[in-house]
């Protein structure tokens, strides 16, 4: 059997080890949200603004069940870096097959409960009657997909907390290649409509999670999970829910907020919900480097508290910082010259209203960037750190923030309004994240000290 490609985050260069596992992190959630935003140029391209407005105005609903799948997913993955980063293996493995079990009975119920809802939810969003039907036939085969959005995240979560950043790249860039051809042949060949872009995105993470499964099945030798060590263990099952559910929460508390804006976004018209759409897509794509510095955090901050090196883990989030500060910085001065010209990627030129739409939503949240950059590293180190409930306040922030604009400010400042709602939820949750940083490391300094362990459950 071929080596291990575990590594070891407790020793070394903070800032190298932390650019060594972050950079391949990167690229693959770039690849990602690369295939997630040529759905989205296609459908606007070859369908037209209606279409790219239906898939738009889920946009909200579909952060908040898959958020929830991928928070899950990451809690999940926690204790498992601390135990590796403890050299712990039987307990390891414990978690890894815990998790298994309890991701499947997640994913089972809820693929059936909101394909059952996934209309009523629409309606409840006052989506546009004339995006009604593309909205719902995308969303839907969406929610089918929830098993496989367990099977990769669960897994790409397991390899890089045993740090490994790098393979999981591999698949996601296959699985984006993949997804690309797919909605050229099930749009423009097949003629299967915004449906086919969804299709397409499934069936690619799925064979991208099943590529993660035979990954580790060849690759890890600490992973080979004996008979018992599958067995179904309620100490292991309660860690991992207080790990996992929480993180998941807060991508849905977050997503609330982001639901509720969108609802009211939906009553200024389909070309302001088709503007909306173009520039998430573009922000989310220059906002990986964020998501990839916390789930970087997450794991250099797990296997470092379970070794009990917290200076490591102080160090460590100071560099990341700084890395992120200097990413905010370019992505700003490219958005703010460049975002309008980027959107021509998804409409047509003489779309001048929805350009200078885009354009406006990307210079206020572009501005507010090194805010989010803050979200990211300091929550995801604070849920390695072991105090994963914390992450609910946190969405519980985002949330507030996101729903006063809605309710509020849209309705009289109609779609600049909406600009500024995620600048606005990023900094409610930094004020409560970084005062909440600042007591995680008090507590685990009084409570273990520089040199012991710490339980895989802190709170």
């Amino acid at each position: 059997m071929a080596k291990s490609v575990t590594k070891d985050m407790t020793n070394g260069n903070p800032m190298k080890l932390i650019l060594q596992f972050c950079i391949p992190l990167f690229l693959g959630m770039l690849f990602q949200q690369f295939y997630n935003m040529m759905d989205t140029v296609i459908v606007g391209k070859f369908l037209g603004v209606n279409a790219l407005a239906a898939v738009g105005s889920t946009g909200s609903i579909n952060f908040m069940i898959i958020g929830f799948c991928m928070g899950v997913c990451n809690g999940f993955a926690i204790p498992v870096a601390q135990q590796f980063g403890a050299g712990d293996y039987h307990a390891l493995r414990k978690y890894v097959a815990n998790s298994a079990w309890l991701s499947i009975a997640f994913a089972g119920v809820m693929t059936a409960v909101v394909c059952a809802l996934c209309r009523q939810i629409l309606i409840w969003m006052n989506t546009p009657a004339d995006i009604m039907e593309g909205a719902y036939h995308y969303i839907f085969v969406i929610f089918l997909g929830v098993p496989v959005i367990y099977l990769y995240n669960l897994l790409s979560g397991i390899i890089r907390s045993l740090g490994d950043s790098k393979s999981p790249l591999f698949f996601l860039i296959f699985s984006s290649i993949l997804n690309i051809v797919l909605d050229i042949v099930f749009i423009l060949a097949f003629h299967m409509g915004v449906a086919g872009a969804a299709w397409a995105t499934v069936i690619s993470q799925g064979i991208s999670g099943a590529a993660c499964l035979v990954f580790m099945i060849k690759r890890f030798e600490i992973l080979k999970i004996s008979s018992e060590e599958w067995k179904v263990d309620g100490k292991y099952v309660a860690v991992l829910c207080n790990m996992g559910i929480p993180m998941g929460l807060q991508y849905s508390i977050t997503a609330i907020g982001t639901v509720i804006l969108q609802t009211a976004v939906n009553t200024l018209g389909s070309l302001a919900v088709a503007s909306i759409a173009a520039a998430s897509k573009i922000s989310l794509f220059f906002c990986c480097p964020f998501d990839a510095m916390g789930s970087t955090m997450a794991t250099y901050a797990g296997q470092n508290v379970g070794a009990g090196k917290l200076d490591r883990v102080s160090k460590g989030m100071k560099s990341t910082c700084i890395l992120g500060l200097i990413y905010a910085i370019i992505a700003c001065v490219v958005l703010v010259f460049f975002g309008k010209t980027i959107a021509l990627l998804f409409v047509d030129g003489s779309e001048k209203e929805i350009l200078q739409n885009v354009s406006w939503f990307l210079i206020a949240n572009s501005a507010f960037y090194f805010p989010l950059a803050l979200v990211n590293i300091v929550r995801f180190t604070i849920q390695g750190l072991g105090f994963s409930r914390f992450a609910i306040l946190a969405g519980v922030c985002e949330m507030v923030a996101r729903s006063m604009v809605g309710l509020w400010f849209v309705p009289v400042f109609g779609y600049i309004a909406a600009c500024f709602a995620s600048p606005v939820a990023w900094i409610f949750a930094d004020l409560f994240l970084i005062p909440a940083y600042l007591y995680v490391m008090k507590k685990l300094y009084q409570t273990m000290g520089e040199k012991e362990n710490v339980s895989p459950c802190c709170e």
